[in-house]
């Protein structure tokens, strides 16, 4: 929404929005029975309040372009993605509570496997434990390059943060992951002029980390994707007027909700903690970014079952976040990460908000299919916080 426009209506208020977000959440059809995920498991209550919302599909960035956490997140937050394109290692960076320079450049990175040919057999080396990640990362740190201080952080099982600090660097560089097996992991290009001497100590960074990694059977070699420095953006207390709040366990998540003024809550260690965390501070906060990442990676393994029982799995805990008793209650997706594809997607992602003054549609359930017939439509996902604001009394009329 415009920010001139936000200015004129939006409006303090006591009302309390959650926003559930389901990583990866939509689907494709399994070539056995023809159905998604969603539509495949046993949601009720999830169902049961569609029945009482108004539902639709979101479009995190644009019809036919596949967006990854970071825009798709940001969408949801109320921000135009193209607009605030946010590099993926600095909202690793910020999660993990790095204190970035202006001058740094931040990468995220995996750990994979590759064989001895220099062929990527696993992108994620097995999602290898966390532990082992923070020994790695050890190694790495010792690598020096001329005239650049670099940091190099564990994040959490296979990711980390690569930081380059010195003066004169660019972020405009291409990442190294083909993001597929089988093939090498590509060379870090320029894509600006004044990038030439930033991508040469990437690229020597990764021949130093090859060299120490070398002789492991599993995470003997690294990716690294998303070259960002830190941007400047408005907070949502600035063009909302929220008291916002994030509860997650993954760093990138937490990490992303700060640059856009949220105050991060310990996530714990499962999902009925984010929702313990959220009920232990209900009263000092007026919007609360709750996310379930298992959705999203059963879907990037490309397992439709466990993504079907990840589903089945939150429902079972939808009842301990309507007790609490939201004015206003989003639950969607950042992506659609369907399980046949292994991979994000394009396709617009089922969404629904539930409020004392919705207006029930003709959406009965709680799948792709159903919210395509919701009164929402097909909508950018940009526009939901705008919904939920109404919905919450929190936006004044506009005009006379």
């Amino acid at each position: 929404m415009d920010e001139a426009l936000l200015k004129e209506i939006v409006i303090p208020g006591t009302s309390k929005i959650v926003l559930l977000v389901m990583d990866g959440l939509g689907g494709l059809p399994h070539s056995g029975t023809g159905r998604t995920e969603l539509e495949t498991a046993h949601i009720p209550h999830l169902d049961a309040l569609a029945r009482d919302g108004i539902c639709g599909l979101s479009v995190p960035v644009a019809p036919g372009v596949t967006p990854g956490s970071g825009p798709g997140h940001l969408a949801l937050f109320g921000y135009d993605p193209i607009a605030h394109n946010i590099g993926r290692g600095v909202l690793e960076a910020v999660g993990i509570d790095f204190d970035l320079e202006p001058s740094d450049v931040a990468a995220r990175g995996n750990f994979c496997t590759v064989d001895a040919n220099g062929i990527i057999t696993d992108r994620r080396a097995g999602r290898v434990a966390t532990a082992t990640s923070v020994e790695l990362c050890k190694q790495l740190a010792q690598i020096e390059l001329p005239g650049v201080q670099t940091f190099v952080e564990p994040v959490r099982e296979h990711r980390f943060v690569l930081v380059l600090r010195g003066e004169g660097l660019s972020d405009r560089l291409t990442g190294t992951d083909p993001n597929r097996e089988g093939l090498p992991p590509l060379p870090v290009q320029p894509t600006a002029t004044e990038a030439l001497e930033s991508a040469d100590l990437v690229n020597r960074w990764i021949a130093a980390a090859r060299e120490r990694l070398a002789g492991r059977e599993t995470a003997n070699m690294v990716l690294v994707r998303g070259f960002a420095k830190q941007p400047m953006m408005p907070s949502m207390r600035e063009l909302y007027k929220l008291r916002a709040a994030a509860i997650a366990i993954y760093p990138m998540y937490r990490g992303l909700a700060k640059l856009v003024g949220m105050t991060p809550l310990p996530g714990g260690a499962s999902f009925e903690d984010e929702i313990e965390k959220m009920k232990e501070h209900w009263d000092e906060f007026d919007f609360f970014f709750i996310h379930y990442k298992p959705t999203d990676t059963a879907g990037e393994d490309g397992d439709f079952q466990r993504k079907v029982e990840a589903l089945e799995a939150i429902d079972k805990l939808i009842p301990r976040i309507t007790a609490l008793k939201p004015d206003v209650l989003m639950v969607g997706g950042d992506h659609s990460t369907p399980a046949i594809m292994a991979a994000h997607s394009w396709h617009p992602v089922p969404f629904m908000l539930i409020a004392t003054l919705c207006r029930p549609d003709r959406a009965d359930t709680f799948n792709e299919r159903a919210c395509e017939l919701g009164s929402l439509g097909t909508f950018p996902a940009r526009q939901a916080l705008a919904h939920a604001m109404a919905h919450a009394g929190r936006f004044t009329k506009y005009g006379a």
